[in-house]
């Protein structure tokens, strides 16, 4: 079956505890793939129905505009909304009724083309969907 390329609001986390517990739990794997790290968490039964949870962090450290922080986070949210496959069809397979809280943190000072930030993403994805 063909997963549909959306990005639901269920599929985004926004959750304060959440995201807390993402970054504070020893539990929680980390890669880098440069401008990008993610972080990711697999959590008991968080929604119903969603394999994975997904935020876009730009810090004002590196982009003071909003306009570029929104920008680098648009890309990095496309990126993941077309290949998130990488690891949704992993965590359904291996882990049901689990849901993986992910986290994408730019770790950079420029800007990239969105050719070179999409190769990043999967670079992580592909590398995340490995470990689960």
């Amino acid at each position: 079956m063909m997963m549909p390329l959306t990005l639901p609001k269920e599929e985004r986390l926004c959750s304060k505890k959440l995201i807390e517990q993402l970054f504070a739990s020893a539990k929680s794997h980390s890669a880098t793939a440069f401008p990008l790290r993610a972080v990711a968490l697999p959590a008991e039964g968080v929604v119903e129905g969603v394999a994975v949870q997904v935020m876009v962090s730009v810090p004002k450290r590196y982009f003071k505009r909003a306009v570029h922080r929104n920008r680098i986070k648009r890309q990095v949210r496309e990126a993941y909304r077309k290949n998130k496959h990488l690891v949704v069809q992993p965590m359904e397979s291996r882990h049901p009724g689990e849901t993986l809280c992910m986290a994408f943190v730019w770790i950079d000072a420029k800007e990239h083309s969105t050719e070179w930030v999409e190769r990043k993403v999967v670079q992580l994805l592909t590398r995340i969907g490995e470990k689960l």
